[in-house]
């Protein structure tokens, strides 16, 4: 029987440093070992402004998952976000013999080895290319086409690239705390496989993640990744906003923001005063609900509009399941109803949950990337085992890569 094996994701965010151990188990189960989790300082809109307080960061972080989980942590796959990462969709194509034959595992080799040979910016790097769909005579949506008959054989690829230097950079505050980094994992690609359940991705379903400095979303339709990317807006600037327009402190506004914001826009929850209590005895603080909701609505609106306008022309039509919301700004009360609002579709999002045990991780989207790490992992792994390669695509409708 197949040993169990440990597994750990790094979330380097704007808001929260995470790293997350898990223990894949012979039955395919995944066991949280542990979470280590500290603030982070150094990070804006998802990348690095100060090196050093990142490596301060990362190493609390390594250190708590490792006190909690009681296993030394040597390997890990990172997560990356910001706006320098880009998404596209490339093709290949090769043309067999004239009247056709079966499709051989050298065919695929090679269409596959030219839909991934594309051009990118040169201060570029591929950090991810993930098989969409093989197609044969136009025939779309084909899991393998190993043995079957065809004049024309066809691979679609999304390739996600991104700035070199700056993947660099978050690698070098992990090999700093002696971690060496096995895989770079776009943030919403991993996030997807906690916040997705498997036939979302075939019938086509929008995810968003949405954190403190950042929202990345991630479009799957017949079980393939046709879109992602990442809009550098995210909660962070939800308390700025209230900061300035009620003038109050970023502390304060961060408090009233989830305590008593709603992002719906619904004239009957902006009613009245909303109320901060201050725990150090002086005079608490009253602002209209009016004003703090205008805010949040103004803010969450802009930024679901621009993920909207980002998405191919007409690629909402064919999202049969609908949006599902993650991260941490996701929580924000009335999100999902400004969500449906924007996008037209049924709207899923993870809850809050109520306890804190290590299992409890799995329901709570502030932990989607760090946790979606871990079954990406599982998954690769799952993928490299056949020595040709060719689950590639079976694994790929699971997981999207």
């Amino acid at each position: 029987m197949a040993k169990s094996k440990i597994y750990v994701g790094l979330e380097i965010g704007t808001s929260k440093t995470c790293m997350v151990v898990g223990e894949v188990k012979s039955d395919h189960t995944v066991k949280i070992l542990g979470v280590g989790e500290t603030p982070t300082t150094g990070v804006r809109k998802g990348e690095i402004t100060d090196m050093q307080n990142v490596r301060i960061c990362v190493r609390e972080a390594h250190l708590k998952a490792e006190d909690v989980s009681n296993v030394s942590i040597d390997n890990i796959l990172l997560a990356v976000t910001g706006k320098h990462i880009i998404g596209e969709n490339f093709s290949g194509k090769l043309r067999l013999e004239n009247e056709g034959r079966a499709v051989t595992y050298d065919d695929i080799d090679e269409v596959v080895e030219r839909a991934r040979d594309v051009a990118i910016p040169a201060d570029h790097v591929c950090i991810m290319d993930i098989l969409r769909q093989f197609r044969i005579d136009e025939h779309d949506n084909l899991m393998t086409p190993l043995g079957l008959m065809a004049e024309t054989l066809e691979a679609d690829y999304h390739i996600v690239h991104a700035i070199k230097t700056r993947i660099q950079n978050s690698i070098k505050c992990a090999r700093e705390d002696n971690l060496n980094v096995e895989q770079v994992v776009f943030s919403p690609i991993a996030s997807a496989l906690i916040a997705l359940p498997m036939q979302a991705k075939e019938a086509g379903a929008l995810v968003i993640d949405i954190g403190g400095g950042t929202t990345d979303y991630v479009l799957y339709q017949n079980g393939g990744v046709v879109a992602s990317g990442c809009i550098p807006v995210g909660g962070d600037h939800v308390t700025n906003d209230i900061h300035i327009l009620c003038e109050i402190p970023l502390s304060k506004a961060e408090k009233i923001k989830c305590l008593e914001g709603d992002a719906s826009g619904d004239p009957a929850k902006s009613v009245g005063m909303a109320t901060i209590p201050d725990e150090k005895g002086f005079q608490e603080i009253q602002i209209s609900r009016d004003l703090l909701n205008s805010a949040i609505h103004a803010r969450l609106h802009e930024v679901l509009k621009l993920v909207k306008a980002k998405l191919p022309a007409d690629a909402l039509q064919d999202v049969g399941h609908g949006v599902y919301l993650t991260g941490g700004t996701s929580l924000m009360k009335g999100f999902g109803e400004l969500a449906n609002k924007v996008f037209d579709l049924e709207v899923y999002r993870l809850e809050e949950p109520q306890f804190s045990e290590i299992h409890e991780y799995y329901k709570d989207p502030r932990y989607s990337t760090a946790l979606g790490l871990i079954r990406y992992a599982q998954y690769r792994d799952a993928e490299q085992r056949d020595t040709r390669g060719f689950l590639r695509k079976l694994w790929g409708w699971v997981w999207g890569a």
